[in-house]
């Protein structure tokens, strides 16, 4: 999700209210699950509500409910290392 505003003369459509969107107008690009070929145009009013409602999750959100819960730095260690003990 990014600020946008183009001055190209185009209309596009917000995704959250269907309703037009000048070009010329302040908004936001929106990249569902990362993929930037499928960026979209929206009012920045009803990215921020869907924002609040839950709907509309940012990066580090999504990637983090992808990926489920990392496991803590020790936890990698042991499993990198073979649950081995170290020599001290």
């Amino acid at each position: 999700m990014r600020a946008a505003q183009n001055l190209k003369p185009a209309t596009y459509r917000c995704p959250f209210c269907g309703k037009h969107l000048a070009s010329m107008s302040e908004h936001v690009l929106i990249a569902p699950e990362d993929d930037r070929s499928k960026r979209r145009h929206a009012h920045m009013e009803c990215v921020q509500q869907a924002r609040a409602a839950g709907r509309l999750p940012t990066r580090d959100e999504w990637l983090a409910a992808e990926r489920g819960p990392r496991p803590s730095l020790g936890a990698r260690l042991r499993a990198r290392l073979g649950g081995r003990k170290l020599d001290t």
